[in-house]
C-alpha cells in the first residue's frame, strides 16, 4: 500500500476529528461533493433537508459542516444554530446559489466561518474548511460585475423585507412584476 503525500498533508490539515456534515437539497451536487471530501480524508454524513440535517446534528455533532442556505423545507441557518448549541468548535461553511450579502452576514453572526457561492468546487470548500484562523482567503481574480452588485443589493433588501416581494419593490422604487422577474433568475456572474 502506497501513501499519497498530498493526501497525508490534507489529513494533517483536517486533524483527528474528520467528521463532516453536508446539507444540500441538490442531490447530484451533494453526492459529488461528498465523494470529493471523502477522498480528501473527511468522514462524511449527508442530509438533503433541514429536518435531516437537524437529526444528523442531534445524533453526532460534526467538527466540520457545509450547509446550503435555502433548502426545500426551510433555511440552513436553523442547522447552523443547532450545531452551535451543541458544539462551538465546528467549522461551518455556508453555500448558496443565491449568493447574497445579507444572508452571509447573518450566517457569520450565527457562527459560520466562511461563505461560498455555488457552484463552489471541492478545492474551494476544502480550502475554506481548513483555513487557519486569521488566514485570509485569496482575492478573486474577477471582481463582481455591476450586474452582480445590483443583484446583491436587491437580494439584501429582499431579505430585510423578510422575502416580501411587494414591500421590497416599494423600497426599491421598482414595479413588483419587474422585481419578480429579477428574483426568478439566477445571480449574474
Amino acid at each position: 500500500m502506497t501513501i499519497d503525500p498530498a493526501n497525508d498533508i490534507e489529513m494533517q490539515a483536517i486533524g483527528p476529528d474528520a467528521s463532516l456534515l453536508l446539507v444540500d437539497d441538490d442531490g447530484p451536487f451533494l453526492r459529488r461533493l461528498a465523494r470529493a471530501m471523502e477522498v480528501r480524508g473527511f468522514t462524511v454524513e449527508i442530509a438533503e433537508s433541514v429536518a435531516e440535517g437537524l437529526a444528523k446534528t442531534r445524533q453526532h455533532t460534526p467538527k466540520y459542516a457545509v450547509i446550503d442556505m435555502r433548502l426545500q423545507d426551510g433555511n440552513g441557518l436553523d442547522v447552523i444554530e443547532a450545531i452551535r448549541e451543541r458544539r462551538d468548535d465546528t467549522r461551518i461553511i455556508v453555500l448558496t446559489g443565491y449568493g447574497n450579502i445579507a444572508t452571509a452576514v447573518t450566517a457569520v453572526k450565527l457562527g459560520a466561518i466562511d461563505y461560498l457561492a455555488k457552484p463552489a468546487d471541492a478545492d474551494e470548500v476544502f480550502a475554506a474548511l481548513t483555513r487557519k484562523p486569521g488566514e485570509r482567503a485569496e482575492l478573486p481574480e474577477n471582481p463582481m460585475s455591476a450586474d452582480r452588485v445590483r443583484w446583491e443589493h436587491i437580494q439584501r433588501v429582499y431579505e430585510m423585507c423578510e422575502r416580501n416581494v411587494s414591500e421590497t419593490a416599494r423600497r426599491l422604487n421598482m414595479h413588483r412584476r419587474t422585481l419578480q422577474r429579477i428574483l426568478a433568475k439566477r445571480a449574474p456572474r
